[in-house]
């Protein structure tokens, strides 16, 4: 049995995957953190409760978890990281919005045998999504992402268009094509950004709104022909298996391991 911490699960992800996560055999939810409870106990589906408490130290004193996921936010996760790593505690982060250089960092505070787990996107499509970007960027002229997700999302762009526009940008590359961001030099003085942000010489659009969950599409374009390849997620529960799967995964890795591809 892997027994888990939530922390964050006040928050839209821990509402909907935090239950979920227990409701499976060898999966158990054991304590839940967020700064926002004032409860002791939180209910789970099995009927069952996990203890609750109002921070990660208070939680990780009381109990010992196997694995801590982390779904809260680019503020507040580096001080988390500092208090469970180092306490040989396997993480796994869907939080987004903290640089790769800073995941690398905290991952050194881990002892031998303990895993950072991040992935930018727990939902298999996106991953699939990426994949297919990947693959058809070296034969197009020009690419942009665009993305799309509810507005309360604190980081923009997500760290599923930065890291797909990166992606692509390195298999560009080493095929010999050069990202640039066409028509930048057009902007209006005055509205810089009306092409998107730069990564690594791709254009990448943030769409704020309350329809959205989270939405991608990348979109591939050279004379005379366009491809577009989308994602669209309409319920968090489809982060569940990808989670579920690093949850159970991460047990047997070491140190910084970043994408859920690297699990399938």
């Amino acid at each position: 049995m892997i027994k888990v911490l939530f922390n964050g699960y006040m928050g839209r992800m821990g509402q909907t995957i935090a239950p979920g996560l227990d409701a499976v055999s060898d999966i158990a939810v054991i304590a839940v953190s967020d700064p926002m409870s004032k409860a002791e106990v939180w209910p789970l589906p099995n009927g069952g409760e996990a203890k609750a408490f109002n921070s990660l130290e208070a939680a990780l004193a009381a109990c010992q978890p196997d694995v801590m996921v982390d779904f809260t936010q680019p503020t507040a996760l580096e001080a988390s990281l500092r208090i469970a790593l180092p306490a040989g505690i396997d993480c796994v982060v869907g939080t987004t919005g903290v640089a790769q250089e800073k995941m690398e960092e905290l991952a050194k505070l881990a002892p031998q045998g303990t895993c950072l787990f991040y992935a930018p996107n727990f939902a298999i499509g996106a991953v699939l999504m990426m994949l297919f970007a990947r693959q058809a960027a070296p034969y197009f002229s020009d690419v942009e992402v665009i993305e799309f997700h509810h507005n309360g999302k604190l980081d923009a762009p997500s760290g599923t268009a930065m890291t797909t526009a990166r992606q692509m940008a390195a298999v560009r590359y080493a095929a010999g094509v050069e990202s640039t961001s066409p028509g930048r030099e057009s902007e209006l003085e005055g509205f810089a950004g009306a092409r998107g942000t730069d990564v690594d010489g791709i254009p990448v659009h943030a769409v704020r709104g309350a329809g959205f969950v989270a939405s991608q599409e990348v979109i591939l374009a050279s004379a005379g022909e366009t491809l577009s390849i989308r994602h669209d997620n309409t319920d968090r529960a489809a982060y569940l298996p990808g989670i579920l799967l690093a949850v159970r995964k991460v047990g047997g890795l070491n140190g910084l391991v970043v994408g859920l591809e690297s699990l399938l």
